[in-house]
């Protein structure tokens, strides 16, 4: 009976950007269980960003040390800098990254790294919309202890390290930026494609010269602007402007290996322009944030998980 409304359905719908709106409205009325997908919730606004510099926001992570922190950063043009904002998207400090350079941030990542038992922010320095540049760069830092009530204040990062690489089959543009908790392992996936390539960085990344990315995968996608993978690694998202994509992972699989499974579709509400993904440290839900756009101005949303029931 599923099957043929869906038929129906999709013989109306006419168009793509109306089949992913419909499909958005499908996750909200069927159980997720049907899609093979987790459960997710009513869309929650945790706030409009209370920073006007935050204007370009293109990354996202959601801090695994500091609960209720959240790590930004704009696109180009902003200078090395990284913002903390609580969850009331209120801004709690401004972060210069000393020894990184900025010209097309796109995305940011936290995970584990060189030391045993810290958190690192990875932020990718790899935007480059004419192909253009051979050389990409992945800026790596201790993350530091942030507080959610804190004064804003200003302070800077030393220790930073840079990864940087080529891709393996020519210059290419990337917004995506993640990083597997399980074996420190790098990933990055270019955005332009008609089918997007998914490059590894295996750990551990030489640091101070350029080496080669490995191409693990292509995807049947195109326009990837984010992604993240669950702190227990179990779990996947990447994101278009306007759809989200969700994989599990098994025990034993690898990256390219749970990617080269279907994947599913999870609920999103188009923003003016979302280029930013982060699940919750615990990995109950998801959070996004767009540019600003035309004056629209950006929020902090979250997509709240549904506990299964036993």
């Amino acid at each position: 009976m599923l099957s043929k409304y869906l038929i129906r359905l999709e013989r109306k719908a006419g168009n793509h950007a109306y089949w992913l709106s419909l499909m958005i409205v499908l996750a909200g009325v069927f159980p997720a269980s049907i899609f093979g997908q987790p459960e997710i919730g009513e869309r929650r606004d945790f706030g409009e960003l209370s920073y006007d510099k935050l204007n370009e926001v293109s990354g996202i992570a959601a801090s695994r040390k500091n609960p209720g922190i959240f790590w930004l950063h704009n696109d180009s043009g902003d200078g090395n800098f990284i913002y903390a904002i609580n969850s009331t998207a209120q801004l709690v400090g401004i972060y210069e990254v000393i020894g990184a350079k900025e010209r097309d941030w796109e995305d940011i990542a936290i995970g584990p790294g060189p030391a045993e038992g810290q958190q690192y922010l990875y932020i990718g320095n790899f935007g480059d919309n004419d192909a253009e540049y051979p050389i990409k760069h992945i800026y790596r830092v201790m993350e530091p202890r942030v507080l959610p009530n804190q004064e804003p204040r200003r302070i800077k990062l030393y220790g930073t390290q840079d990864i940087s690489f080529v891709f393996p089959d020519g210059k290419r543009d990337a917004e995506t930026l993640m990083v597997d908790p399980l074996n420190l392992d790098i990933y990055v996936v270019s955005k332009r494609e008609e089918k997007v390539g998914v490059y590894r960085a295996p750990y551990p990344q030489p640091v101070g010269r350029p080496t080669p990315l490995k191409l693990v995968t292509r995807l049947p996608l195109s326009w990837i602007v984010a992604g993240d993978i669950s702190a227990d690694g179990r779990e996947i998202l990447l994101k278009t402007y306007d759809a989200i994509y969700y994989w599990e992972r098994k025990p034993g699989e690898s990256i390219a290996d749970a990617l080269n499974k279907p994947s599913h579709m999870l609920p999103y509400f188009l923003e003016p322009q979302g280029e930013a993904i982060a699940w919750k440290a615990d990995g109950m839900g998801y959070f996004t944030v767009s540019e600003e756009y035309k004056k629209i101005p950006a929020h902090l949303y979250f997509y709240p998980r549904i506990p299964e029931k036993k």
